[in-house]
């Protein structure tokens, strides 16, 4: 902190396991990376390289050196994980983990059918030597999953090894927990917290005014991810009450 101010709400430390930070990397150069890590890795836990970006970015290994050596932990979009099970290499999937070294993986089916059954086993089998990041809703603005079924599916991922599960939102915040409109499924996300506890989630809110509605529900260490680049010191001031939007939220404590 640059200044003294008193009433803020009290931040949880790195390494976090709640009132986390997840950016999505969607092709940031060598340069950028240096750049962002500079500003914001005592802000930032997760980043995300999104869907199959990783296929095609150049200097992968040295971008993955800058994020170990800012102590931010990496790993691959979900989509990644769904493009090598759809095309029947997860062996394949599972040794490009290990030649590149990623702690963290994510296994999602937002973009594929699979049976959850199936999905439970890649977690469990994946949670050996990894953490695992599970997503649960789908990309399709269109498919409304009822809200026992987001109880049901979280519950069962955790228990086959998941470190968290993470509430989709897709990168614009207008499907899964949201409306197509970016409105938030606030009767949906009541629901959810009625059985799975808030530290085990994290919320996918790439919008301000989403990032602002969980503060408010949840507090400044709510765990929120998809968050682009340069919102990362914008989310942060949202938690701590520097934000018009959330001034007045901290005041007095």
């Amino acid at each position: 902190m640059n200044f003294n101010l008193n009433s803020l709400p009290t931040r949880s430390q790195k390494p976090r396991e709640n009132g986390l930070t997840m950016v999505m990397d969607k092709g940031l150069s060598l340069r950028q990376t240096e750049d962002f890590l500079s500003m914001c890795h005592p802000l930032v836990d997760l980043v995300k390289f999104g869907f199959g970006t990783s296929v095609v970015s150049p200097y992968l290994r040295e971008k993955l050196d800058l994020y170990r050596q800012a102590n931010v932990k990496t790993y691959f979009g979900g989509t990644l994980f769904e493009l090598f099970v759809a095309r029947g290499q997860f062996t394949d999937y599972q040794k490009v983990l290990d030649e590149y070294q990623m702690e963290y993986v994510e296994v999602s089916d937002g973009s594929m059918h699979m049976e959850h059954g199936d999905k439970c086993k890649y977690i469990a089998q994946l949670a050996k030597d990894r953490k695992v990041l599970s997503e649960v809703g789908s990309k399709d603005a269109n498919v409304i999953i009822p809200p026992y079924k987001w109880i049901k599916l979280m519950r069962a991922e955790m228990e086959a090894g998941s470190w968290k599960v993470i509430a989709e939102a897709r990168e614009s915040g207008t499907a899964g927990i949201f409306r197509g409109s970016g409105e938030v499924r606030s009767g949906l996300i009541d629901e959810i917290l009625t059985e799975i506890p808030s530290e085990n989630i994290i919320w996918e809110a790439p919008q301000k005014g989403q990032q602002v509605w969980f503060i408010k529900l949840l507090g400044a260490n709510a765990n929120l991810g998809n968050i682009p680049v340069e919102e990362a010191i914008p989310l942060e001031t949202l938690r701590l009450g520097l934000r018009g939007d959330t001034f007045d939220l901290f005041l007095g404590q």
